[in-house]
């Protein structure tokens, strides 16, 4: 996942050209990342909580329910079925923040010489990550552990041991399977694969330039989706496009001179077209449907990231989960199964309404993880990159 905390601007590594300054402010930038961070966590929380609480559109349309409150918020949620399509918001973004500061250097003077410093990224990577990762899987076990007490045993709760407790750590989807109930924590495996490969891809810009870079990535998703993907290998080289995609976008908007694209409604259109196409696409292949949602909002973020976002209420809310969507994103499954279990002992419900009030812990329960967790590895990883700079 991308940090969580862009609304620091001192934090901030993205500076506009001075010509697009005045129109779009770092911060107006860095807010409506983070209320789309927000959004794509909220999105994805609520797609697993109604898939854990309530007995699904299908089955709940062929009950023949009454028209009440109930039936009509009951198919107000339809669009959740496609929550998902918050993963793929999230590499999107997550390329974008990795590489927007790196993008700014290069561009800056592309004919100097440029020394990336592998060993402090992976160090601040690992710095953000691993305390947050490890801390959500001992709590994993945890809550799992008191669900089991609960009979019938919910069956969305796995096996939980020392072998996928590791393979959690980075090879999830190569080396085993999911840890417990915590099946959000495959997209993790997944980033920090993509942080190991991020160097690579520097020195591949260097010599050859973005485009042809997300161009080779292309190739290389289409291969290892038809190698590995098909065969349930879940592998960052699948979904590395999607992360590009964002990466490209930072250097789009980082290089100098770079002015606002016209025919900005024609490219939102498009973007809807293809989300449409995703939504389709699911029903056969959520894989398929992926590449397209990822496709849609970077297409969108293009266009996006030169205007203003309004000043809303809405804006404000996502911008504030946005500071903890990390945290919300690994810690949310296990406390809806347990409550899940605790409440309704794994049965599910004809009526939506628990799925609307069971958001409310995980959402108070990932603040207090992102206050005593996640803000300290944050905070690790900052310091880092000061000795760094001290040292240049």
């Amino acid at each position: 996942m991308s940090d969580s905390s862009l609304l620091d601007p001192a934090g901030s590594s993205l500076q506009l050209p001075l010509e697009r300054a005045a129109a779009v402010s770092i911060d107006d930038r860095d807010v409506a990342i983070n209320a789309w961070c927000g959004f794509a966590a909220l999105l994805v929380a609520y797609f697993h909580c109604r898939q854990i609480t309530w007995i699904g559109i299908q089955q709940f349309h062929r009950s023949g329910a009454r028209f009440d409150f109930n039936t009509v918020f009951s198919y107000l949620t339809f669009p959740i079925a496609w929550g998902s399509a918050g993963v793929p918001i999230f590499f999107v973004i997550s390329g974008y923040c990795i590489h927007r500061g790196t993008a700014r250097k290069l561009l800056a003077n592309p004919a100097a010489p440029f020394a990336f410093d592998t060993g402090n990224f992976l160090m601040r990577r690992f710095a953000r990550i691993y305390p947050v990762l490890l801390a959500a899987l001992v709590l994993t076990y945890a809550l799992d552990t008191f669900s089991l007490g609960f009979t019938p045993v919910s069956p969305k709760i796995g096996t939980a041991n020392l072998h996928l407790f590791i393979v959690n750590l980075l090879l999830q989807g190569v080396a085993g399977g999911t840890f417990g109930s915590n099946g959000a924590l495959w997209t993790l495996s997944l980033e920090v694969q993509f942080y190991l490969v991020y160097p690579l891809l520097i020195a591949l810009r260097r010599r050859i330039g973005i485009k042809a870079v997300l161009v080779c990535v292309g190739i290389v998703n289409v291969i290892s989706a038809l190698v590995f993907e098909r065969h349930e290998i879940v592998l960052f080289a699948s979904y590395w496009f999607s992360w590009t995609l964002g990466a490209w976008i930072a250097e789009a908007k980082a290089a100098p001179g770079t002015q606002k694209m016209p025919n900005g409604s024609i490219k939102l259109k498009v973007a809807a077209l293809v989300v449409v196409i995703g939504c389709g696409a699911f029903k056969f292949e959520q894989y398929l449907a992926f590449q397209f949602w990822a496709l849609a909002f970077a297409l969108y973020l293009f266009q996006a990231l030169d205007k203003l976002m309004r000043n809303s209420l809405p804006v404000r809310g996502f911008s504030w989960l946005g500071e903890f969507s990390f945290a919300l994103y690994i810690v949310h499954i296990p406390i809806l199964i347990l409550l899940w279990s605790v409440l309704f002992h794994s049965a599910l419900q004809t009526t939506i309404w628990a799925s609307f009030a069971f958001m409310i812990v995980p959402i108070a329960v990932a603040f207090v993880f992102y206050m005593l967790v996640e803000r300290p590895a944050m905070n690790w990883s900052a310091s880092l990159k000061r000795r760094q700079s001290a040292a240049a």
